[in-house]
């Protein structure tokens, strides 16, 4: 029997559509408050735009590695960081699209930012 596991997609830079500020703001919160918390997502994916999140002048980096201390694997999708020329990760790995379906289809909880 599979492990359930919960997954957390982030396919925006910042969280929800709006004025850009708010957004960076309201996903710096996210992660600080679920670094705090003991219901970790297993995984996080992070697509489209997504994918600058994990960029080295992120401002999100040190929440994220936290995390990735903590056993949560961040998986970041090749085409998109491509596109957006972002070569180097300082945190999380490179996954492809296959990855990204069989994460969704395996997880017990989907949660979308």
């Amino acid at each position: 029997m599979k492990k359930l596991t919960d997954l957390l997609q982030i396919s925006r830079y910042g969280m929800g559509d709006g004025d850009e500020e708010l957004a960076l703001k309201l996903l710096a919160t996210y992660l600080k408050l679920i670094n705090d918390d003991n219901r970790l997502p297993a995984f996080i994916t992070f697509y489209n735009k997504g994918v600058k999140v994990l960029c080295s002048d992120s401002p999100f980096i040190a929440s994220l590695k936290n995390l990735e201390d903590k056993g949560v694997k961040l998986i970041a999708c090749t085409t998109c960081l491509n596109y957006y020329g972002i070569e180097k990760l300082p945190v999380g790995i490179k996954g492809t699209m296959p990855d990204i379906i069989t994460l969704q289809s395996d997880a017990h909880k989907v949660i979308s930012l």
